[in-house]
């Protein structure tokens, strides 16, 4: 039996139980020995790598950008899964590295990295996607300096916008990138600094659930490409055109239509075959491939009645799963898919709200939402965490333990 309607993933229940790795999740709370937790499934990462693959043009070159899910065994697991890796810091680089990752397939892009970084990144051999004239004339100096000429591609701050974005992170003014009609400029000067140059990269923003726009974007960033390539030093070896992938999170939303993606990215394949012959192109996702593979699991400590109001306190909050709380890029708070794992359906039901120990009122998991009638020792469950949630949440907030992180 699949998870209840209306909640995603692919976790079976059996019993009213959630299953996770074929295991019962109060099994699993057992033998974690405490709440809360994250759990990453293998069998998710290795399905959503899988799907991509049967679905998306062979010549597409798959990479996992690690700020999605940094725990290092995951990133080792989708090392041995994916084409490549992207960074966004010398940690990640070092994570990226430790997982065996071939050095020519990892990237390195961020709009403030230290000269400290690129040193890193240019002992390391990696493709650095340079983001400012700063960085180019530093690169210059740590090449000289190394006796090795630094691997770069050009983030390209482009001049559209991806519509129906979560977030977006081209087009406009941005931190991201050098603007396109600086683009030229930049060109110039890593020709006559003697950078290696190899492409460019060019991301529009993140968390998008509609095919159209993402199609469209592609389109453009070729184009832009190929109109940027005529002021390239050397042919262009790689053109990374992003990601953008969205997954569901709240009522109403519809996953992603990846075909008409796929047929899209068909005729972009073809067309950089004949405008850009020695380009290999880089699709960068991190969200989507690692996003939906991921639980949140805390225990309830208390069940308060206030003024006819359920609350249910648990040991985890918003110091945990900063997302689910809605504090993290949320305008209007809605409320994550969310369970009782161990009474998923339950014999009765009630309306409740979720909160964390944490003394502020926006420690809160779920809110008024319908679930499973639940007593102190429950399981909770939180869906859609395998992204952005352990370490985009403030652990530190006022001094409680931080969550576990598993693969099974």
């Amino acid at each position: 039996m699949n998870a209840p309607e209306g909640f995603a993933g692919h976790f079976a229940v059996v019993d009213d139980e959630l299953q996770i790795g074929g295991m019962p999740l109060s099994m699993l709370a057992a033998r974690v020995g405490t709440t809360p937790f994250y759990v990453y499934e293998r069998a998710g990462l290795a399905a959503r790598v899988q799907l991509l693959r049967r679905t998306l043009p062979a010549e597409i070159v798959l990479h996992y950008a690690i700020k999605a899910n940094p725990m290092p065994i995951l990133v080792g697991f989708m090392a041995q899964h994916v084409d490549g890796l992207d960074v966004a810091s010398a940690r990640e680089l070092r994570i990226a590295l430790d997982a065996g990752m071939d050095p020519a397939e990892i990237s390195f892009a961020g709009p403030g990295k230290t000269t400290s970084e690129l040193e890193q990144a240019v002992g390391a051999g990696i493709l650095l996607n340079v983001e400012s004239f700063r960085e180019i004339r530093l690169l210059e100096q740590i090449s000289n300096r190394l006796g090795r000429a630094a691997r770069v591609a050009v983030r390209v701050n482009p001049d559209f916008e991806l519509k129906a974005s979560g977030m977006k992170m081209g087009g406009g003014p941005k931190q991201f990138g050098i603007d396109a009609e600086q683009v030229p400029a930049a060109l110039s000067e890593i020709k006559q600094l003697g950078l290696a140059f190899e492409g460019f990269h060019i991301f529009s923003g993140s968390q998008n659930l509609r095919h159209e726009a993402i199609c469209e974007s592609q389109q453009k960033a070729l184009a832009l490409a190929e109109r940027l390539a005529a002021d390239a030093p050397t042919p262009v070896k790689v053109l990374n055109l992003g990601g953008g992938f969205g997954i569901p999170y709240f009522k109403g939303e519809r996953p992603l239509e990846l075909q008409p993606v796929a047929d899209n990215l068909q005729r972009v394949v073809a067309q950089a075959r004949a405008s850009l012959p020695q380009a290999e192109l880089v699709i960068e996702l991190g969200r989507y491939l690692v996003g939906e593979a991921g639980l949140y699991v805390c225990r309830v400590l208390d069940r308060k009645i206030s003024r006819g109001e359920v609350f249910l306190v648990t040991d985890g909050g918003l110091h945990h799963h900063l997302a689910a709380s809605g504090n993290f890029g949320q305008v209007l708070r809605k409320n994550y898919p969310v369970i009782i794992g161990n009474r998923v359906r339950g014999p009765q039901r009630e309306v409740a709200s979720i909160v964390g120990p944490l003394c502020t009122p926006l420690d809160l998991l779920a809110d008024k939402m319908e679930m499973a009638h639940a007593e102190a020792g429950d399981l909770v469950v939180v869906f859609q965490s395998g992204a952005y949630g352990f370490t985009a949440s403030p652990h530190a907030f006022l001094g409680h333990p931080p969550p576990l992180e598993i693969l099974i």
